[in-house]
This record gives structure tokens, C-alpha cells and sequence, in this order.
């Protein structure tokens, strides 16, 4: 076998390997879609939209923050972060945006979504989870962290502290 050969052989293997394990991670490590709910009538003068990922993590910071919230006159609409450009952020008060950072960077509905609702970050929390948990996106003021179970009564009081001054200007009006 010539050179050429042996080489584009070699190549092509390391290719397939390294496409191969990218698969893995994916599946192994992508999030899953988060169910989409809503909690109280949409008639109600302050508006929360939660847009997450499915995760354990994830799912019990979602359910601590609507838990918080329900007996408040407070509609709360939960969605997959997949949904956000179809969301007008003019249409909620608050807005908390939890998700984690894949493949080292944001989602793309993330990227997109906070792209174009520049004018809107003032009524925006956001919880950014990675593996190393300093990850965010550059020019978002976001909390960080690792996805670590034991410590979701942390970032539930980070984001409660957060999104109370946000909530609380509308339902007092």
C-alpha cells in the first residue's frame, strides 16, 4: 500500500472516531425536551415565562421557582428553550431562562433569542449550567454553576432574589 494510501486511511479512521464519539456525547450528555405547562390564568396582571431543558437539575429548579410563585397572582408558562423565537418577550414581565452550555457554546435558540431581544435583558435571569460552571454567554448578566443537585436550593434563592423585584413591581400595580 502506498503512502497516500496509508495516510487517507488513517485520516478517514480518525474522522469516523471522531465523529463516532461526537455522537456519543450527544446522546449521552444532550438534554431533553422540558414539558411545556402553565400555572395560573393568563388574565393575571404580572406574567412569568420560564424557558428551560429537561434535566433532573433543571427540572427541580423549574418546579422549586413555580412552587414559590403558584399561589401568587402570577401566570407562569414553562417551555422548551427550542420555543423561544416563537416568544415576545414584551409579553411577560419576567423572564427566566435556564440552560446549559452545550458543546462549548449556547444553544442556538439561546444565541438567537437573546440576540435579538437586547432591549428586553432588563427583565431577564439567567442560569447558565456547564461542566466547569463559569460558562455564559458574553454580555449576559447570568448566574453559573454545575449542575449539581444538592445545590438547587442555592440557585433557587439566586433566582428567586433575582426575579422577586422584577414580579413584585407588577403585581403590586
Amino acid at each position: 500500500m502506498n503512502k497516500v494510501k496509508k495516510f487517507s486511511l488513517i485520516f478517514l479512521s480518525i474522522v469516523v472516531v471522531f465523529l463516532l464519539f461526537m455522537l456519543w456525547y450527544q446522546n449521552e450528555y444532550a438534554m431533553d425536551i422540558a414539558e411545556e405547562y402553565e400555572v395560573n390564568s393568563p388574565m393575571e396582571n404580572s406574567k412569568l415565562l420560564i424557558a428551560t431543558q429537561g434535566s433532573t437539575f433543571k427540572n427541580t429548579i423549574t418546579t422549586a421557582i413555580v412552587e414559590y410563585y403558584k399561589s401568587e397572582s402570577i401566570y407562569i408558562k414553562i417551555i422548551d428553550v427550542s420555543a423561544l423565537a416563537d416568544v415576545n418577550p414584551t409579553n411577560y414581565n419576567a423572564l427566566l431562562i435556564i440552560h446549559t452550555w452545550e458543546m462549548w457554546k449556547p444553544p442556538a435558540s439561546i444565541k438567537s433569542f437573546m440576540d435579538r431581544t437586547v432591549d428586553d435583558r432588563g427583565k431577564m435571569v439567567v442560569l447558565t449550567t456547564s461542566g466547569e460552571g463559569t460558562y455564559k454567554m458574553e454580555g449576559i448578566d447570568a448566574i453559573t454553576g454545575e449542575s449539581i443537585l444538592d445545590e438547587t436550593p442555592l440557585y433557587v434563592g439566586k433566582i428567586i432574589n433575582e426575579l422577586n423585584p422584577l414580579i413584585k413591581l407588577y403585581t403590586s400595580q
